[in-house]
């Protein structure tokens, strides 16, 4: 695979991460946030079991069940956190705003890796100022007012931040296929006992979300993830994170077309930072030029 197909195909799998906003948007209409993350990410976890088995016979480094089942309860915790946050907030907000929104984690990862000893670069910093300019300009009304909705999928920007952390370096032990099969399905039972304590749970409600809830599993989870996971052992690391940052720009894309969503002006100006502000967060600054007799390290 040349790395020109890689990219493509991390652009498809950005395209369908960022229409997953809008059929979580349109979800909401017919079921509770818990029930669709419980349908979600349990038909997820369940479209995963056939890569995991196509592929184990060749894994070198297999993870007894006990260490990939605690593994996904570490990261299914914060992913159950997040993706909560995320579906109470697009509730309220729009599906355009909620990607952005969300978007703030291609900052944040980086910055938060000052925690870990891993210095950002002057131009992440710049990043994460354009990022949280325009997250204020798309978020905060001239009244300085923050809605609800968007607080929520910022509280979720924060979650996927942490749950991105864990993963990093719980794949370096486990293998990437079977932890998210695990994770996804620690979220799907903590989301079903959450439904069950606070959410009237109808099956005319499951069948009028059975289209949002199959492109939100079936394309999201299942075809999506495997695309990064094929394209991304062929791609560069900085243009593949750049180019999956896009679902932002996706998720407005499909609120307008297909929920008549409109950021306006000011929402257009902060998406515009916002997206600026996750490509720059990705781009490494150049290296400085070695001293004569020096070697370039």
């Amino acid at each position: 695979m040349t790395p020109l197909t890689a990219n493509l195909l991390l652009l498809l799998a950005a395209a369908i991460w960022g229409f997953a906003f809008v059929a979580q948007r349109m979800g909401m209409a017919h079921v509770g946030p818990f029930t669709f993350n419980a349908i979600r990410f349990g038909l997820g976890s369940i479209v995963l079991l056939p890569l995991i088995w196509g592929t184990r016979t060749q894994r070198e480094h297999a993870a007894s069940r006990r260490t990939l089942w605690l593994g996904g309860l570490l990261v299914g915790l914060p992913l159950f956190a997040a993706a909560s946050a995320q579906q109470i907030g697009i509730v309220t907000t729009t599906a355009g705003k909620a990607g952005f929104i969300t978007g703030l984690y291609v900052v944040l990862v980086p910055l938060a890796a000052l925690a870990w000893g891993d210095r950002a670069s002057w131009v992440a910093w710049v990043g994460a100022f354009l990022a949280t300019a325009g997250l204020y300009f798309i978020s905060v009304t001239e009244t300085f007012t923050l809605s609800v909705g968007d607080a929520w999928v910022l509280l979720s920007a924060f979650l996927w931040t942490v749950q991105i952390h864990l993963i990093a370096r719980l794949t370096r032990v486990i293998d990437p296929l079977p932890l998210a099969a695990a994770e996804f399905a620690v979220c799907s039972l903590l989301s079903w006992a959450m439904a069950l304590a606070v959410e009237t749970i109808s099956w005319a409600g499951v069948t009028g979300a059975v289209w949002p809830l199959a492109y939100g599993s079936i394309m999201s989870v299942g075809v999506a993830f495997t695309l990064q996971v094929v394209a991304q052992r062929h791609a560069h690391p900085t243009p593949a994170a750049i180019i999956m940052s896009l679902e932002s720009a996706f998720a407005a894309l499909g609120g307008w077309l297909l929920l008549g969503e409109r950021l306006g002006a000011r929402g257009a100006i902060g998406a515009a930072m916002m997206m600026a502000g996750m490509v720059l967060a990705q781009v490494r600054p150049p290296a400085p030029l070695a001293h004569p007799g020096e070697s370039a390290r």
